[in-house]
């Protein structure tokens, strides 16, 4: 019996060895199979500089060991978000990427009690989400909103429209995936790692919202954060931080693996003299080459001659020694060939000392007993702004830590694996002293896996045409100067203007304000619409990206957005203006286009390679414009935006005695609701004149006559039915075609979602240029002459409204009424008339040239 009960044991332990052995063996395969599988990414970017280097760097990977699956773009960071979408979509169109899904933005909101809405916009930090995209600049306040800024890094200094092709994906309203889409359905397919260049609001309300799916996001690499001090405003905080604190918070203590690259260890793998020579060298790819001409760009336009100890390798960096980590995954202790790790405990602190008070600046706590959100730590002074009083010291040094990464210990603490500096190059002899320098250099230049074209060698009869138009002996009808915010209305009565007959109007150049309805970037599609109706010949000034008053006195570049934060930043707002409603890629590309070039002439530091291609400023076109009319020519002004520029005119020398007709549209003097729809507590103003109200104080405190095409009237003639009803032709050309597609666009968002309400605001900003310049008697104007004054006190609740003051008010000649009807049909008429027409009709026309052999056409 016992020999018996032996032999089942042992054949009991032979058998548990031999499935032991299957099993540990199935279980190695299975082991092998899913490290043979590709490590799926999401990046959450803000596409500055650095961002598409990392891009770059990415997508060079093998994708059998690196997948990109998907990526969204943080919209409240170093990018307005209509720029920074086709940005990355040409970018991964020029890498043969378009598989891979892009996110941006989304028209969700919060609720005063917390309540997160679908898709909720990544416009704003957390701490200022509301139900819609329009709001403050917190946080934003501390990047710059044109040069040096959110201008550069929109259009990459000038070099994106002209150096990267353009595929077919671009914005599109409504039909453009947002941010929480594309993640959702991102970490919804499996298993996923997260890289997070930006700030973390697209990331973080995920998480809030969707707790379920945790456990698919393998780990979360972070640019940011910064353990030390730093600089003076705010010396503690990093931008990505910064620009969403509680956002930052959220996602390092989401309770998920996170490894961070902070300010601290990025400090020390700046971009050295030798490392610039070196990558000047490295231009055997399109991806090589654009990145290049980029930095050479920030370098030659830096602020002062210390640029190779200013910038530094941020995101790329990061990138770079997240994929090394998970190279060598089966070590816990962060090992890679780049940076220096270590387990640090920290937290992200979002609001300031003394807690539990009450002082307006923290809406998660003000007025309540308990947080919006679950984490208390929320319940002190949130900043509010660059020069907050309550964060400056008496010597002006920043004492607020909001976004400040503090090592602490306790139950607020989490351990995050830290980069602490970026490791040595093996190669003692090497001028490329960190070893993340070779391995940049070596993947962005390598040729597999390398962008197909550019722009200029995507089509192969590709060429800049400048068209100029020759007007031979005709005379030329009365100066004409167009002052717009390059929002859809004013780029449509553009088109109008350039129909009318030269002998009418000679349009001598035209001035636009970025501190409306559009972005500053928004002048490259003033660029493209003169190119395709044949006048490069007139010369487009920049305004001032802030109103009066709103600008830093001791930092310039830097400013309030007391005025323009009335914008939806989102969809009906500056996302749609930015990309004309999704129709601007439709446009063909004109070989002007904003540029970072500069002169010592203009006040630069140094003179870059092309300083004659450099944007011209608003001022500078004016005086030019001056300069070289006439003697005793009298101008005619238009001004259909903000009245920022008109305000510099008229303290520039000789406007009174050159400017004769000066029409006004906007301001509401009517007994009903205005147009500000964003600001509910303002229930007269109109839009132009709320969002510089010190500018018009400046106009109506002149001696010029003044016209006025108040919003009244302008609402008489908002009917999109009437003018695409008039617009249909048998013979259109292709201005009216693109007109009329363009507003049926804006009519069909209008009628399919609440967002787009106020579409006919922008029918009625091409009455101005009819009135003005149309001269057709059939259209019955009716004037009246009225003693008006504007409210400018500082007081956003009756700031840019209009009354009628018959003691102070000056007199205003105020159009009351046309007939819409021939109004309707002479706009109509003019669009359609094959005068003046267009020379290149669309970017589709532009690339049927480009691909077919000129002497096809003698």
């Amino acid at each position: 019996m016992a020999r018996l009960i032996g032999l089942l044991v042992f054949i009991g332990f032979v058998g548990a060895l031999v499935y032991f052995n299957v099993f540990t063996h199935q279980l190695a395969h299975a082991q092998l199979q899913i490290r043979a599988r590709p490590r799926r990414i999401l990046m959450d970017t803000d596409v500055d500089m650095d961002d598409f280097f990392s891009l770059f760097y990415l997508l060079k990977e093998n994708t059998s060991e690196f997948n990109l699956e998907a990526i969204t773009l943080s919209a409240n960071g170093w990018c307005d978000s209509g720029h920074g979408i086709n940005h990355i979509y040409d970018l991964l169109f020029m890498m043969g990427r378009d598989d891979i899904p892009v996110g941006v933005g989304g028209e969700g909101g919060i609720l005063p009690n917390g309540t997160i809405l679908p898709d909720v916009g990544g416009y704003l930090p957390i701490i200022d989400q509301g139900t819609s995209t329009a709001g403050g600049c917190r946080y934003r306040q501390a990047i710059p909103m044109g040069a040096k800024g959110l201008l550069d890094i929109d259009t990459m200094y000038g070099l994106r429209k002209g150096f990267l092709p353009q595929g077919s994906r671009g914005y599109s309203p409504l039909e453009q995936p947002t941010a929480q889409q594309v993640m959702i359905n991102a970490v919804s397919a499996g298993p996923i790692t997260v890289f997070l260049l930006g700030t973390h609001t697209n990331f973080a309300i995920f998480l809030m919202t969707n707790p379920q799916l945790k456990k698919n996001i393998e780990h979360i690499y972070v640019m940011g954060g910064s353990i030390w001090p730093h600089c003076d405003d705010n010396p503690y905080a990093e931008f990505n931080f910064f620009e969403d604190p509680f956002a930052a918070y959220e996602v390092l203590h989401s309770g998920i693996p996170v490894t961070l690259i902070p300010l601290d260890a990025t400090n020390t793998i700046p971009i050295t003299e030798n490392f610039f020579k070196a990558f000047e060298q490295k231009q055997n790819t399109y991806e090589a080459q654009y990145s290049f001409k980029a930095m050479k760009m920030a370098h030659d336009t830096w602020f002062n001659n210390h640029f190779h100890e200013n910038v530094f390798m941020w995101d790329y960096f990061m990138v770079g020694v997240a994929l090394s980590i998970m190279r060598n995954s089966a070590n816990d202790n962060g090992e890679n060939e780049f940076a220096v790790m270590e387990y640090t405990n920290i937290t992200v602190v979002t609001s300031n000392e003394p807690y539990g008070i009450s002082d307006g600046s923290n809406p998660f706590n003000d007025g309540s007993t308990t947080s919006k959100f679950k984490n208390g730590v929320h319940s002190g002074h949130v900043q509010t702004g660059n020069r907050d009083p309550f964060c400056l010291e008496k010597n002006q040094k920043g004492r607020c830590k909001d976004g400040y990464t503090m090592e602490v210990t306790g139950p607020d603490s989490v351990r995050v694996l830290v980069a602490t500096e970026a490791k040595r190059n093996q190669d003692a002899n090497s001028l490329l002293d960190r070893e993340f320098y070779k391995s940049f250099l070596d993947v962005i230049s390598r040729p597999q896996q390398s962008g197909r074209f550019n722009i200029s060698t995507q089509f192969p009869y590709y060429g800049e045409i400048v068209y100029k138009p020759d007007f031979g002996t005709r005379k030329k009808g009365k100066p004409f100067v167009f002052d717009m915010d390059m929002s859809t209305g004013d780029l449509i009565a553009l088109l109008y203007l350039l129909k009318l007959p030269v002998e009418q109007i000679d349009l001598k150049g035209i001035l636009v304000s970025p501190n409306g309805w559009a972005s500053a970037a928004t002048i490259d599609i003033v660029y493209d619409v003169l190119h395709m109706m044949g006048r490069d010949d007139i010369p487009v000034g920049l305004g001032d990206v802030f109103a009066i008053g709103q600008k830093e006195q001791t930092f310039p570049l830097f400013g309030d957005c007391k005025y323009r934060k009335a914008i939806p930043l989102g969809g009906g707002g500056l996302l749609d203006s930015d990309t004309l409603y999704g129709f601007a890629r439709d446009l063909p590309r004109s070989p002007r286009r904003y540029t970072a070039e500069n002169s010592v002439k203009f006040g630069a530091p140094r003179d870059t390679d092309h300083p004659e291609v450099r944007q011209p400023l608003a001022l500078e076109v004016w005086k030019s414009i001056v300069d070289s009319t006439d003697p005793g020519s009298k101008i005619t002004y238009l001004t259909n935006g903000p009245l920022t520029n008109l305000a510099q005119v008229i303290s520039s020398e000789r406007a009174s005695s050159v400017i004769q007709d000066l029409c006004i549209v906007g301001g509401h003097i009517d007994n009903k609701t205005g147009n500000l729809f964003t600001v509910p507590s303002n229930e007269f103003a109109e839009f132009n004149m709320f969002l510089d109200p010190l500018a018009v104080k400046v106009v109506m405190d002149s001696k010029l006559n003044v016209t006025l095409i108040p919003l009244g009237v302008q609402r008489s003639v908002s009917s999109f039915n009437h003018v695409l009803q008039r617009l249909e032709h048998k013979n259109q050309t292709p201005e009216a075609a693109f007109t009329q597609n363009l507003l049926s666009r804006l009519s069909q968002l209008q009628q399919k979602s609440d967002r787009y309400h106020h579409m006919d605001t922008f029918l009625g900003e091409i009455l101005g240029a009819v009135v003005l310049a149309g001269d057709d008697p059939l259209l019955n104007q009716a004037f009246q002459h009225m003693p008006l004054k504007i409210l400018a006190n500082g007081d956003v609740k009756n700031d840019g409204q209009i009354v009628i003051d018959e003691k102070q008010g000056r007199l205003v000649k105020v159009l009351r009424s046309v007939n819409t009807t021939e109004y309707y049909d002479h706009f109509a008429d003019v669009l359609n008339n094959q005068s003046q027409s267009a020379r290149i009709g669309n970017f589709a026309e532009q690339k049927r040239i480009w691909t077919t052999p000129p002497n096809r056409f003698l």
